[in-house]
């Protein structure tokens, strides 16, 4: 089977072009990875050549050993990935050290993988581990009212998490273990991949302040649909704080729990505060 005709990475070149229609990967923005699966490798396996040199990652990911992972590449439009596959994604493959990679197929004319690789494979690492193998994917997204809400909220897990649970029923069915924050930090290196892979140990989504989303998922859908329901929480949010500083009414802890029991999930009890003199959002932006 030719690669591109492969279902995995035709549902990676939708991913990449469904987040680029919601707007969120302007320019060369955001990144994507998927962790093959080993028949799925075997299944485009004669069109992989192995005859480029190993690079060094740039961090140690042993656990990743002999692993693929289709990217998309460094500098590269995610508008182009639909229209020039070949030049905007990759597959890769990690070392017997998992220490360096090496380009198998794509990323023509001296492409390489993403600036944020260290990042990616850290928290596949993490995800890999704590989901028995169940993630496969990571999705890097500049969403632009997550963005919007890192300047006026606390950066806080438990703030963040309750506001935008608040924001539409589903948020605690969809990402049932909140999300985590980072401060802002230099992308691209170690030290965001160390910071983001330990709040991955707790969250399947991680709100990079000033800078966009990070998640982690089981598949295309899964992991696009989180991104996706987080910000429309996220955008919720923004028009109320337009309208107005303070809630007239909210969904309440009480009513929280209910949810979980009926949709048969468990809501950390840290995020099910009860708030004084007014909410967490209009603690945070400083209007009165």
């Amino acid at each position: 089977m030719k690669v591109l005709d492969a279902e995995f990475v035709q549902g990676f070149i939708r991913m990449a072009y469904d987040g680029y229609l919601q707007g969120w990967h302007e320019r060369n923005g955001g990144n994507l990875t998927y962790r093959i699966k080993p028949e799925e490798i075997e299944g485009v396996k004669e069109h992989l050549k192995y005859d480029r040199p190993f690079t060094p990652i740039g961090t140690s990911v042993p656990k990743l050993a002999g692993e693929f992972f289709l990217v998309t590449g460094s500098g590269k439009y995610f508008r182009n990935v639909v229209v020039s596959p070949k030049e905007a994604i990759g597959i890769i493959e990690i070392d017997e050290l998992g220490e360096n990679y090496r380009i198998v197929w794509g990323l023509k004319n001296g492409g390489k993988p993403t600036s944020e690789l260290p990042s990616h494979l850290m928290n596949h690492e993490v995800k890999m581990t704590v989901t028995n193998g169940k993630h496969r994917v990571i999705y890097h997204c500049h969403a632009t009212n997550v963005i919007a809400l890192t300047f006026v909220l606390p950066l806080k897990d438990e703030i963040f998490t309750r506001e935008l649970w608040e924001m539409a029923t589903e948020c605690p069915v969809v990402f049932p273990d909140g999300v985590g924050v980072v401060k802002w930090m230099v992308p691209g290196g170690r030290d965001i991949a160390v910071a983001s892979s330990k709040l991955m140990k707790k969250y399947d989504v991680i709100i990079w302040a000033h800078h966009g989303i990070f998640c982690s998922g089981e598949d295309f859908d899964l992991t696009f649909g989180l991104a996706h329901t987080v910000e429309k929480a996220a955008e919720i949010l923004v028009k109320m704080l337009s309208m107005r500083p303070d809630k007239l009414q909210t969904i309440t802890p009480d009513n929280f729990r209910a949810l979980a029991k009926d949709f048969n999930v468990k809501l950390p009890e840290k995020f099910l505060y009860e708030k004084e003199n007014g909410t967490a959002a209009k603690k945070g932006s400083g209007r009165k």
